[in-house]
């Protein structure tokens, strides 16, 4: 995981994000383990089907804590996730992927706070 993230802290796009303190708040608020259940529902539903009609414009920029990880981890979209991460475009994640996909946007967060 350290090993992406220095490589995706290299990318002028994707170091401009960080989470501000209402993020942070949030967090605190629900804790790690519903923000984690927030990641699988939103890998699972916007990022692993194989077919996505707005792919590249599914995950806002702001507004969940989440989103701000998925951007700066590039998991927001199925093209930058083939980019960064070699995963396939037009064909379902797996579990497993999923699984990746949801400990790096978590390992990204805990990082921040």
């Amino acid at each position: 995981m350290e090993e992406i993230l220095q490589r995706l802290e290299k990318s002028n796009f994707r170091q401009k994000f960080k989470l501000k303190d209402k993020d942070k708040f949030y967090i605190e608020q629900k804790g790690l383990k519903i923000i984690r259940e927030h990641a699988k529902d939103f890998i699972a539903k916007r990022i692993a089907p194989a077919k996505i009609s707005n792919d590249g414009k599914q995950t806002p920029m702001r507004g969940h804590p989440v989103f701000i990880a998925q951007h700066a981890t590039a998991t927001c979209c199925r093209k930058c996730i083939n980019k960064w991460h070699k995963f396939e475009c037009g064909k379902e994640l797996t579990l497993r992927e999923q699984e990746y996909l949801v400990n790096l946007i978590m390992f990204w967060i805990e990082k921040q706070l």
